[in-house]
């Protein structure tokens, strides 16, 4: 292993009332003139040349169900009511009280649209009922 990556490079950093010491080590292997991310990037474009989009969908597929035979049914539901908590309150941070109105409103006047599209369509296909049976009758 020795000699494959460089020697660490030490920053020292001071953030108000200490002194801290961060390693940092370069972002590109030496001889490669690519970063780990650029790797990983090729490594995926090439195994989904390999083997198909539909690699990523079975596998995510077997990862989730050895998740919920391990951890059950329960877990998705607490890490859902933890998400969606979470996002509804950066939500709230971030909008705030009013943009709930303002969206229940907008909300409110598309429902109240689409019912009216919905009886205008209603009507116009029990008139369309009735003249093909008066058509009929005649």
């Amino acid at each position: 292993m020795a000699g494959r990556w460089p020697d660490p490079l030490w920053i020292r950093h001071a953030p108000p009332g200490k002194v801290e010491l961060h390693m940092s080590t370069p972002k590109r292997k030496p001889g490669t003139g690519m970063s780990v991310r650029e790797a990983g990037q090729k490594g995926g474009e090439t195994v989904k040349a390999k083997y198909g989009p539909e690699f990523y969908e079975m596998i995510g597929r077997k990862g989730g169900e050895a998740t919920k035979l391990a951890h059950g049914h329960e877990f998705y539901e607490q890490i859902g009511k933890k998400g969606g908590k979470k996002g509804g309150e950066a939500t709230r941070d971030r909008y705030g009280p009013s943009f709930y109105e303002q969206i229940g409103q907008k909300g409110g006047q598309k429902v109240k649209a689409l019912i009216e599209e919905g009886k205008k369509a209603a009507a116009a296909a029990a008139a369309a009922a009735l003249e093909i049976d008066a058509k009929k009758a005649s």
